[in-house]
């Protein structure tokens, strides 16, 4: 009996299982660097995340949009102006408004909007006050 051709085909087996290795080793070290840049890019994603949490609390509130009515900006004036509470009357008076009952409901109904806003805040009933922004909170504790 003659063993060559089969050691041949053997061999030829062997170098095609050697290949398939070799191809294998080599994707395996594509899939490690692959791997590494991966977690990498993760970590860094990470301590990204956490200054910006971090940082958050650091940036000045956002003013919500207010509605589109040429009263607002000038509400919110006079309550930058007022040393305390005002009421929608007062507000009236501010804003030149004559004391007719449909002009105070009219501001006092702009005035509880700018609440739900959180622009203002009532601090009594019909007493509203400018809403102490966190930043400004935080910055006289500093």
């Amino acid at each position: 009996m003659n063993l060559q051709p089969l050691l041949d085909a053997l061999g030829l087996q062997a170098d095609a299982a050697r290949a398939v290795a070799d191809d294998l080793r080599a994707q395996v070290v594509d899939l490690q660097a692959r791997l590494r840049e991966a977690e990498t890019h993760l970590e860094r994603l990470a301590i990204t995340r956490t200054t910006v949490t971090d940082l958050t609390d650091r940036l000045p509130a956002v003013a919500p949009d207010l509605p589109e009515h040429p009263d607002y900006p000038r509400i919110l004036a006079a309550f930058n102006h007022a040393t305390g509470p005002l009421r929608a009357k007062d507000v009236c008076e501010a804003l030149g408004h004559e004391l007719q009952p449909k002009n105070v409901e009219g501001t006092r109904a702009k005035l509880k909007r700018l609440v739900k806003l959180g622009v203002l805040t009532e601090a009594d009933v019909g007493s509203f006050t400018r809403k102490q922004q966190p930043t400004e909170h935080r910055d006289q504790q500093l």
